[in-house]
């Protein structure tokens, strides 16, 4: 039987407004060659380089490929023996929600103008590490994944990168009840960021929290701008949290929201939901990296 392999490949920018939407202003920016627009052309020719040679690799294969064009799609990866994020970490990210026990091969398309931290294969390589990850030789390193629950429903348990929990409006206080590790805070803040060390060079890092190692199975809080007019100092501000404990909050808006592994995939809370993050059981296996950074 043919080794079954889904393919998840990015949309550039370029094609997006100038190819699928023709908008009016991207091919206005684009003639006058602004500097918003200035790297549309190269990385969308250089995304498309790639994109030939994974098709050409596959086809010499004889692989049962099935290719997905928009990132954001969900698909079943319950018998795929392989799937490949054709794009960069973003693309790699939105593909990890469907994938469960199969492993993930990233592919860079242009690293000239794409960050693939998790991407272990570049145009020039592809085939090497496609034949060696076909063939079982392809190293990889599993990444600990989060496990988030709404009022006790599963709302995921694939969150690579990280969850943000804040008012709806970004101009606006969030205000709610943190409890982890037997202390419970009533936080007033700009709210919070929360995940797995896969995330914790992101985000994480650039709100002041520490990286951890990437095969570490703890997660880690960092609350964003905290309010403390009255000289309180809140105890829960940077917390690294140890596998077998959870972090509990109670929203005390009505507008707050939840946002997992980037702007696509939002949750509203309302005035008195309860949020659980903890460790998922669902690591993500993905090829070509070390569990050193």
């Amino acid at each position: 039987m043919k080794p079954r392999v889904i393919v998840v490949a990015k949309r550039t920018a370029y094609t997006r407004f100038v190819v699928d939407e023709r908008d009016p202003r991207a091919k206005q920016l684009l003639r006058r060659r602004d500097p918003t627009v200035a790297h549309w052309a190269d990385a969308h020719q250089e995304h498309q380089r790639s994109l030939d040679t994974v098709r050409q690799v596959l086809d010499r294969a004889g692989v049962q490929a099935l290719w997905i064009w928009r990132k954001q799609a969900i698909f079943d990866a319950s018998d795929a023996d392989l799937v490949i994020a054709l794009g960069g970490d973003g693309t790699l990210l939105a593909a990890s929600h469907s994938v469960d026990s199969a492993a993930i091969l990233g592919v860079n398309s242009a690293p000239r103008y794409s960050v693939g931290f998790f991407c272990a294969a570049r145009r020039q390589n592809f085939q090497k590490l496609f034949t060696q990850a076909l063939e079982g030789r392809l190293g990889s390193v599993k990444l600990t994944r989060m496990k988030v629950t709404l009022n006790g429903r599963l709302s995921s348990s694939r969150v690579l990168n990280e969850a943000l929990y804040a008012h709806s409006s970004p101009a606006a206080t969030s205000r709610y009840i943190l409890s982890t590790g037997g202390i419970r805070e009533e936080q007033r803040t700009s709210g919070f960021w929360i995940g797995p060390a896969a995330g914790s060079t992101a985000a994480l890092r650039s709100a002041g929290g520490k990286v951890l190692p990437l095969g570490s199975r703890r997660l880690q809080l960092v609350v964003r701008e905290p309010y403390e007019p009255h000289g309180e100092r809140y105890r829960l501000l940077k917390r690294v949290i140890p596998p077998a404990e959870s972090v509990l909050v109670q929203s005390k808006m009505d507008d707050a929201m939840l946002w997992l592994d980037g702007p696509n995939r939002e949750i509203p809370v309302r005035l008195g939901d309860e949020v659980e993050f903890s460790v998922s059981d669902e690591p993500l296996r993905v090829l070509g990296l070390s569990s050193k950074r």
